[in-house]
């Protein structure tokens, strides 16, 4: 896991936003500016000289697709991660970024703070969502798994509410258990338990349930 500066490039195509990127990024002491962008050129005159750890992308560029960019980044700079910020929150927009590369995707109305958390969280392996975005996610690739209604997430204990927490940050179970100080076959047996009682049947189902209801 990467507990380096993060280096993260900006595209984003509204001047207000993008300096209150510029702003977020400069003000917090685990990363650092890469490049700022406007567009899909200015991006790629960018990324022809550096190589961001995180990319920050906007979907609607006056010169294209921002879908494009992550599609090129996933070929071309696979160590590079994408997040999306973007007033785009319908399903059609969300699948197509995701397929096409995007580790997280955050709307625009979501705190700046949340933008931060959001780049330090895929950096750790985690995918940043807004509630709205996981509901998308869960229904397209788990239409087996429903929602889980609020008593069965607060059936979960402190320590399952913990694990969950540590996997959604990309822990492994071996790391996991290592923070908590318990086994791994502990670690692995609260995770079944977890899976269980939220009707899921793998770890990214679990993550956008409890993501959902504000546990992570």
């Amino acid at each position: 896991m990467n507990t380096g500066t993060i280096k993260v490039l900006l595209v984003e195509d509204d001047e207000a936003m993008r300096r209150e990127f510029e702003s977020m990024v400069a003000s917090h002491p685990d990363l650092s500016l890469c490049g700022s962008a406007a567009n899909l050129a200015e991006a790629r005159l960018l990324l022809a000289q550096k190589t961001p750890d995180v990319a920050l992308v906007d979907l609607g560029l006056p010169d294209g697709d921002g879908v494009e960019l992550i599609a090129w980044l996933q070929q071309q700079r696979p160590h590079t991660t994408v997040l999306v910020a973007t007033i785009f929150g319908d399903e059609a927009h969300v699948v197509r970024a995701i397929e096409a590369g995007a580790r997280g995707y955050l709307l625009k109305d979501t705190a700046i703070d949340e933008f931060a958390r959001g780049i330090k969280l895929l950096q750790q392996g985690g995918a940043p969502l807004s509630p709205q975005i996981a509901r998308h996610l869960l229904k397209r690739f788990s239409p087996s798994e429903k929602i889980s209604p609020r008593s069965e997430i607060d059936s979960l204990t402190a320590r399952e509410i913990d694990i969950l927490r540590h996997i959604s940050q990309g822990y492994s179970v071996s790391e996991t258990a290592k923070n908590m100080n318990i086994s791994t076959h502990t670690v692995a047996t609260h995770i079944k338990n977890i899976y269980s009682k939220l009707a899921v049947h793998n770890r990214v189902a679990a993550i956008i349930q409890a993501r959902i209801q504000g546990f992570i």
